[in-house]
């Protein structure tokens, strides 16, 4: 039997879903940095005619797949913590919401950024 199986595969679950949210971050930021494409491609070309580009779909993308590479570090840096601090036996102080604030922050001002940005690059459109 393995000692605290079940702290350390729950601490494992958790560090393979902030993995997988750090993958699905920097995929959804690739989409973003080839949106462009899309847009001149779904209008035959009135995006660049019109000087409609503005290359914040490049920069949104690269920061978001930059995010996703410092997310997959700061959750793998945690899961050693944690599983070091659980094999311990001693009692620890619980801290760690820092990050999910963040990304939380992170995530509803990409939100709104891309509801202007679509929002603003359809009504130019029309």
């Amino acid at each position: 039997m393995i000692p605290h199986f079940s702290d350390l595969s729950a601490n494992e679950r958790t560090y393979l879903a902030w993995i997988r949210t750090a993958v699905s971050l920097m995929g959804f930021g690739f989409l973003i940095e080839r949106f462009d494409v899309f847009l001149v491609y779904s209008t035959r070309g009135a995006v660049l005619k019109t000087g409609l580009h503005l290359h914040a779909s490049e920069w949104l993308g690269l920061g978001m797949i930059l995010l996703g590479g410092v997310l997959i570090l700061l959750a793998t840096r945690d899961y050693y913590r944690n599983s070091r601090l659980i094999r311990a036996d001693a009692e620890a102080a619980y801290h760690g919401t820092l990050v999910e604030r963040t990304l939380t922050t992170l995530l509803v001002g990409l939100a709104l950024f891309l509801v202007l940005y679509v929002g603003y690059q359809l009504a130019s459109l029309g």
